[in-house]
């Protein structure tokens, strides 16, 4: 089963991210990061980002009784939510808001490219509409919606955490963006063989 590989990828990310209180302002960085700094944009960008993948990995779980699917959007909802608690416990310990007056993703140079149009505030996100529609939806449709849903999803934050690889300072940040691309490259996998079983595939 692709489980294991996928479980060892997150276990490898929470263990790079390391104990949240530990030296995260000294490592391999400035003493604290600026508010407009990538370690600060990466960390409330994402923060939002992985928020909309719990939410909609809890509405699957309630929409279909298939183990696979409810297992990947278990594992996908705690990792992600635990992922979310770091960023924001770095932004406390860096006395930063939480909340920027700057665009999304401005921090990478992408200002203006997503407009939030519908709720959609970054690369990757799904909709309102489409969160809706999800909710609406029971079995395999909905199985196959979430799956076509969450790869996007992952797609847009693999392309954030490489720009924070890229561009932030702070050592273990940069660790923990590295263990999200390991690990939601593994997962897009998984969902892809998942929406092949049940004849379809992602979304163009």
């Amino acid at each position: 089963m692709r489980y294991a590989g996928v479980a060892v990828a997150v276990a490898g990310v929470l263990v790079a991210a390391g104990a949240i209180s530990y030296s995260v302002a000294g490592d391999n960085g400035p003493a604290v990061p600026s508010a407009d700094s990538a370690d600060a944009g990466f960390a409330r960008d994402m923060a939002v980002h992985h928020q909309q993948a719990v939410e909609m990995s809890y509405v699957v779980r309630d929409r279909t009784k298939d183990e696979d699917v409810r297992r990947l959007a278990y594992d996908i909802a705690q990792t992600q939510a635990n992922q979310r608690g770091m960023l924001l416990g770095w932004l406390d310990l860096w006395g930063l808001p939480k909340v920027s007056s700057d665009e999304p993703m401005a921090w990478m140079g992408m200002k203006g490219m997503a407009s939030g149009e519908d709720g959609a505030l970054m690369p990757g996100m799904a909709t309102d509409t489409e969160m809706k529609k999800l909710g609406a939806l029971n079995g395999r449709q909905a199985e196959i919606f979430y799956l076509q849903l969450m790869t996007d999803h992952h797609q847009g934050g693999i392309h954030m955490a490489e720009g924070c690889v890229a561009k932030c300072t702070v050592g273990v940040e940069k660790r923990l963006a590295q263990g999200m691309v390991d690990g939601q490259e593994s997962e897009i996998q998984l969902m892809t063989d998942l929406l092949a079983a049940r004849g379809a595939e992602p979304r163009p």
